[in-house]
Parts: C-alpha cells; structure tokens; sequence
C-alpha cells in the first residue's frame, strides 16, 4: 500500500494521476466524499456521494478509513484491487494515520508545496473561495508537523518530472525491499 497525503492545495490529485500513468502496476482506491464537487474538477476525482449515504457506508463497516475535514466526511472504501497490483491512496493526513495504524508496512509520502504562496496560489485556481483558502492553510500549518512525522518519504512538489521521478524511485525501492 502506498499513501499520497499533504495538506490541500499541494498538488496529490495530479501527482497521483501521472503516478498511475506512469506505473501499470498501480491501483487507484477512489476516496468518497460529501464535498461538492468543484467547477471543472473531473467527475471521477471522487465517489461524491450524500451525508447520509456515507454515514451508511461508516455503519456497515465499508471504509479503511474515514475522516471529517472541514465540515465534509472524506472516506477511502475497503480496497479491492486485481491481483498483483499495489493500492494508491491519495487521502488527507488524519486518514493516513490511520492507515499507518492498521497498515505499518504502508508507504507514505509526504508532500509539501514549495511555499505558502504557492499553495495559496494552487488553491485559489480550483475555485475554493478565500474563506476556504484561509481555512485550507490554517489546517494545512496544523497538518504538515504530523503529516512529517509520520512520513516515510517527505516530498516538496516543486516542479512535478522532479517530483513525479522522486515518488517512482521511492515505489521502486519499496518493491525491492519487500
């Protein structure tokens, strides 16, 4: 199992697309969410779905993991995947601890934006409005020291060949090392 988390705004969701570009032997778990979805964002970001059907899914046990961020429930289902491929999981750092708890052997990557600005930057060009920024960043400065701590690799997206290279030599030796 591999964790991609990071502070909003740090560019998960388009480093996991190029990873699963990149490497065939990835699977993608779909997180659920009760989050609208954004202006533009692609319809299979997320399993959007209602208050009340996530809550369902929490009942029956249906999640590895699950978490309320700023108001909205964020949810990786129990993996499935075909044989022989490793899961990726793009989720929120609350999540991944608790991956980590149940998995120790889970791989998680880190990622930090290059700067404030920038991540304000990234996060203002989704369409989230200021309040959210604002909000975003508070969380993101609460997140990152327990994100890194708990952290195998610790990544800054700078420029993503860079960054995209770094996370495929780490996939790599994780292989290796099995």
């Amino acid at each position: 199992v591999f964790v991609v988390s990071g502070p909003g705004g740090v560019g998960k969701s388009t480093l996991v697309a190029e990873l699963m570009k990149r490497d065939p032997e990835l699977w993608l778990s779909r997180s659920w969410t009760t989050r609208e979805q954004r202006p533009g964002e692609a319809p299979d970001a997320y399993h959007f779905v209602t208050r009340a059907q996530f809550e369902a899914h929490i009942d029956a046990g249906g999640f590895l993991e699950w978490t309320n961020f700023l108001g909205n429930y964020y949810g990786t289902p129990q993996p499935n995947p075909p044989a022989g491929k490793d899961i990726v999981l793009e989720i929120e750092v609350d999540g991944a601890s608790q991956v980590k708890k149940q998995h120790p052997n889970a791989v998680l990557i880190f990622v930090l934006p290059p700067s404030r600005e920038e991540q304000r930057a990234r996060l203002n060009a989704r369409g989230d409005d200021e309040r959210k920024v604002d909000q975003r960043l508070r969380k993101a400065e609460e997140e990152e020291p327990v994100g890194m701590a708990l952290a195998d690799h610790v990544i800054v997206n700078q420029k993503l060949e860079k960054t995209i290279a770094d996370m495929l030599g780490v996939i790599s030796d994780a292989r290796r090392n099995r």
